[in-house]
């Protein structure tokens, strides 16, 4: 298990970080003995101007990428926005070509990165902006700025700099409390994460004991009223949150946890 984990983690830092992907190189030199053929063969029947552009890994992937966790996150919490057709969705730090994307082809949306972004997107209202300081919030936030909101696979971020944030060990629990008073009384907080045994994996991300999570909501007034796990084999679970159960999940080395929580 440890060889694996270090497997894995290798992988990602050398072709997320420094762009050296092997499986994909695996899966190319797989695909060039097709190239070769396909090339030979159309060439046989075609006249005219050709420019080569091999693609040699594409035959080796699955039509679509579905086993992924933040497709699940993002496919889930979209149908259930569109589900509840809440008045104002705000979204903080989501997947702009995942989530955003999908939120926005059905809905308008508002959303806080810390980071800019320059492009005009129909339908999406970008506002930058750092939410584990609450000078950020909008002025009007009193009363509570919308009645829905999303926070997908990005608190484990606060904090740690990756962003271009402040280095915050306290980030994470700020950014939740400062969610919070974004939320109108009744309002719902999706809210995701990596849980397991808990850790701070600098400068990527935390994974979190559920517990904190349900314990910083709590702080919050946020009330957890549904916790779907999205497990290591992209299954996707509705999952009892009594003490016993996330006791439990603290246990494992890592999953998604998706959260639903309604602001008191």
């Amino acid at each position: 298990m440890r060889l694996k984990e270090f497997m894995v983690k290798l992988h990602w830092l050398l072709s997320s970080q420094f762009g050296l992907d092997f499986q994909i190189f695996l899966r190319s030199i797989r695909g060039l003995p097709f190239y070769i053929s396909d090339l030979t063969v159309f060439r046989k029947g075609f006249i005219g101007t050709m420019k080569f552009k091999p693609c040699l890994h594409d035959r080796c992937e699955e039509g679509g990428a579905t086993k992924s966790e933040y497709f699940w996150q993002d496919l889930l919490v979209a149908r259930a926005i569109h589900a509840a057709k809440p008045i104002k969705h705000v979204d903080i730090g989501s997947r702009v070509d995942g989530f955003v994307a999908h939120v926005a082809s059905f809905r308008d949306i508002e959303v806080f990165d810390v980071r800019p972004i320059s492009t005009a997107v129909p339908g999406v209202v970008f506002r930058q902006a750092d939410l584990s300081n609450s000078a950020s919030l909008p002025a009007n936030t009193g009363g509570g700025y919308c009645d829905s909101l999303s926070c997908l696979h990005a608190i484990e971020h606060f904090g740690l700099g990756r962003y271009g944030d402040p280095v915050n060990p306290q980030g994470y629990q700020r950014g939740i409390a400062n969610m919070a008073q974004l939320l109108q009384p009744g309002g719902t907080f999706y809210l995701s994460t990596p849980i397991g045994q808990e850790r701070v994996e600098f400068n990527a991300n935390w994974v979190f004991d559920p517990r904190s999570i349900v314990r910083c909501a709590k702080a919050a007034d946020l009330t957890l009223q549904k916790l779907t796990v999205i497990t290591s084999e992209y299954r996707q679970q509705e999952s009892a949150f009594d003490d016993s159960t996330l006791a439990n999940l603290a246990l494992q080395h890592y999953q998604l946890g998706l959260f639903i929580f309604t602001k008191n």
